[in-house]
C-alpha cells in the first residue's frame, strides 16, 4: 500500500515516542530510521515492531572515558545506539576539522545502531573522509561453523565527491538480522544459502534462523571481516562480557580524515574522486547490465523517487503494526 511520507513520519516518531524515549532522543533515531526506510534499506521501522527498541530505565548520562586532541572513548551509559554513535560522530567530525583525523570508540550501548551509513554519509556530506563500523550481539556463525559466535557487525565508509558522497554500508553477513525479521513480518522466506537453524541445517524459514545463526556474507572472506569488525568494537572499545564470554553490550567506532591530510585542498580531492566514479560508470557492461552503479547510489535513487511521489510503498500489516505501537502516544511533540 501507498504511505505519505508526513504520515510515515508522524507514525514513526510516536512509534519512538512510546519506547520511552525523550524527544530529543527520539528525533535522532526517527532520522536514522527513516533514512533507511526511504532508501529500501532494511535497517527501517521494523525495528519498532514486535519487541521493539524500548528505553533502557538504567540509562544514565553519556560522558566520556578518555579524551585527546585526535582520539575519545564514550561512554553509552546504555542508552539507544543510534544516539551513542550520534553523538560519536559529532565529536569524529570535531577532532578532524581541528587536527585533521579524529577517531571515537563508544562502548555500553543497549541496543543496535541501524543504518550507519547515515554517519558516514554524514561524515562525507561535512567533507571528511568516515568510517564507522558496530558491533552487535551473538547472531552470526564464524565460516567453517554454525555457532552464533560473531555480530552482523556492519561497516560503513563515506566519501565526499564533487556531487553526491559515495557511501558503502554493508554487514559482513550474508542477510542483516533485521532483514530475517522484515521477512518473518511480510510473511516471505528469506534467501537460500544465508542462515542455519539451530542444528546447523541451512533453512530459508526466518523463524528457524532466528533460532539457529546466520552466515558470513563471502565464505572465509567475510567472515574474517567480521572477526576484524569485532576486534575494532569489543577489545579496542572495551566492550563488556560476561564470565562465559557472552557480549553484555554493544561497541562501536567511528573515524573520520580530512582529505587535506594528503591531498591538496578539498576541492581537488572532490573533484579527482567524480572523475573516477566517470571512469567507472563508462566502463564496458557485461551482457544484460544496464548501469554500473556507485556504493549509494541505488538508495540515493530509491529516495528521490519516493520523495518526488511523497509517498513510499510498504507491507499494509507493517503499516498497521507501526500505527498500533505509537497509538498510545498523544502528542510525541
Amino acid at each position: 500500500m501507498k504511505v505519505p511520507i508526513e504520515a510515515l513520519r508522524e507514525a514513526t516518531r510516536r512509534a519512538i515516542a512510546a519506547q520511552g524515549f525523550s524527544k530529543v532522543d527520539t528525533e535522532i533515531i526517527l532520522d536514522v530510521i527513516l533514512y533507511a526506510q526511504l532508501r529500501g534499506n532494511n535497517q527501517n521501522v521494523i525495528k519498532l515492531l514486535g519487541a521493539g527498541m524500548p528505553a533502557d530505565p538504567k540509562a544514565g548520562e553519556i560522558t566520556l572515558v578518555k579524551d585527546t586532541k585526535l582520539s575519545a572513548l564514550i561512554d553509552g551509559a546504555w542508552n539507544q545506539g543510534m544516539v551513542v554513535v550520534s553523538r560519536a560522530t559529532a565529536l569524529a567530525s570535531e577532532k578532524a576539522n581541528a587536527h585533521g583525523f579524529g577517531i571515537v570508540g563508544t562502548r555500553r550501548s543497549n541496543s543496535p545502531t541501524g543504518a550507519i551509513g547515515f554517519f558516514a554519509r554524514a561524515l562525507a556530506d561535512a567533507g571528511l573522509i568516515g568510517f564507522v563500523c558496530s558491533g552487535s550481539m551473538e547472531l552470526m556463525a564464524m565460516h567453517g561453523s554454525y555457532e552464533p559466535f560473531l555480530g552482523t557487525n556492519p561497516l560503513a565508509i563515506g566519501i565526499p565527491t564533487a556531487g553526491k558522497p559515495i557511501v558503502f554500508d554493508m554487514a559482513t553477513a550474508s542477510i542483516a538480522w533485521y532483514g530475517i525479521h522484515l521477512a518473518q513480518a511480510e510473511g516471505k522466506r528469506i534467501p537460500a544459502g544465508v542462515a542455519y537453524d539451530s542444528d546447523g541445517r541451512l533453512t530459508t524459514d526466518p523463524a528457524a534462523a532466528l533460532a539457529g545463526a546466520i552466515k558470513a556474507f563471502g565464505g572465509y572472506k567475510g567472515a574474517a571481516l567480521a572477526l576484524i569488525v569485532e576486534v575494532l568494537t569489543r577489545p579496542l572499545v572495551g566492550a563488556s562480557r560476561d564470565e562465559a564470554g557472552k557480549k553484555l553490550d554493544w561497541g562501536n567506532l567511528v573515524f573520520a580524515i580530512d582529505p587535506e591530510l594528503l591531498a591538496d585542498d578539498l576541492a581537488s580531492f572532490q573533484a579527482d574522486v567524480s572523475a573516477l566514479l566517470a571512469r567507472v560508470k563508462g566502463l564496458k557492461r557485461l551482457p544484460g547490465v544496464d548501469e554500473i552503479l556507485a556504493p549509494g547510489e541505488r538508495g540515493d535513487r530509491v529516495y528521490e523517487r519516493v520523495m518526488a511521489a511523497g509517498e513510499i510503498e510498504m507491507d499494509e500489516r507493517i503499516w498497521r503494526d507501526l500505527q498500533a505501537v505509537g497509538a498510545s502516544v498523544d502528542n510525541p511533540d
